[in-house]
């Protein structure tokens, strides 16, 4: 039998498809290891390439793969859907993700560390219980409009008014729902508790990582902003230039060209959503408070309001804080203002 040079992984729960390629490329194995006995197997086989989408728990196994001497490369789900032949099962797939992973310009997922897959989790814990919050003072308004209660958007406002309402005094409103108030007032009040103690610890965890530190020192670019970048890309050694930062995020326009016509539309949205939304949440206080500087970054940021508008130049700067975060992550050097 031909030595093993790659191994591709059709991952899942219970149940992996192995599709083993010797070394001229063909296939001399294509079957079911249960999950129990995914590690032993691997063991066995002498250090070779293998393959898998970068999906659910793909990250775990290819650290344990790498600690087994392997070579791991983990693909993009989208660069593996076109090369599926044939019905859809498993043994096509684990063959679709071992001829994607051939492609000579294809660019593989970075494997996370220990420390990136922690502060993923703490932002992914943070964004579900801002939707519950979130959720839950949107249901309370729908509620209370039926009563003939309007309440004022915010935070705050919510919870000045969750108190006024269940104050025993209080006229209009029936036993019953005031008892579901307090229920939706200590809810509420768990969350943002709960939320409070998520954001000091990502300020913690900003404060004493070095690269959050770094990118701590650029306009914009808060604790939230500075954890989820490192989670997600780390040094940022997958991009070879500082342009294909934004482009990943999907930040850059798309471009529409034919022959000699070429033309740009709207961004392109691709990559990581909630990076590129709270990197644009981020340029949008750059642009909000630019006015309060006079160092050329600013100055340029209000020259880009004043000719696209805000929305435009919000996410032109984000696109910029993407370019120089990546910047300071492979120079390990602090943001430093210019001089005027």
């Amino acid at each position: 039998m031909n030595k093993t040079n790659l191994i591709a992984i059709d991952v899942a729960k219970n149940v992996f498809q192995l599709c083993e390629l010797d070394d001229r490329m063909k296939v001399h194995r294509n079957e079911q290891v249960r999950r129990d006995r995914l590690k032993q197997t691997l063991a066995k086989r002498s250090p070779c390439i293998v393959a898998m989408e970068a999906c659910y728990s793909s990250h775990y196994w290819a650290r344990e793969f790498t600690a087994m001497g392997h070579d791991v490369r983990l693909i993009p789900a989208q660069h593996v859907k076109p090369f599926v032949r044939g019905n859809k099962n498993d043994a096509n797939d684990a063959l679709a993700i071992a001829e994607a992973s051939q492609r000579p310009n294809l660019r593989f997922v970075p494997m996370k560390s220990l420390e990136q897959q922690d502060m993923q989790a703490l932002h992914r814990i943070r964004i579900r219980l801002v939707r519950q919050r979130t959720a839950l003072m949107n249901q309370t308004r729908g509620l209370l409009s039926e009563y003939g209660v309007v309440m004022a958007k915010g935070i705050p406002s919510f919870r000045r008014s969750l108190a006024a309402l269940i104050d025993p005094h209080r006229t209009g409103l029936t036993p019953f729902i005031k008892e579901q108030l307090v229920e939706i007032q200590a809810e509420f009040i768990a969350l943002s508790e709960r939320l409070g103690r998520l954001d000091k610890q990502m300020r913690q965890l900003a404060d004493s990582h070095p690269l959050c530190k770094l990118l701590s020192t650029l306009p914009g670019i808060g604790p939230v902003n500075a954890t989820a970048i490192v989670s997600a890309i780390g040094k940022g050694d997958q991009f070879a230039h500082p342009k294909d930062f934004p482009v990943w995020l999907g930040l850059t326009p798309k471009q529409f060209a034919s022959g000699e016509k070429s033309s740009q539309g709207r961004i392109t949205k691709r990559g990581d959503r909630y990076l590129r939304s709270q990197l644009i949440h981020g340029a949008r206080a750059v642009v909000y408070n630019c006015h309060r500087h006079k160092d050329p970054f600013r100055r340029w940021v209000q020259q880009l309001v004043a000719r696209v508008g805000v929305n435009k130049a919000a996410v032109a700067v984000a696109a910029r804080l993407a370019r120089l975060s990546w910047l300071m992550l492979q120079r390990g050097e602090v943001y430093r203002v210019a001089q005027a």
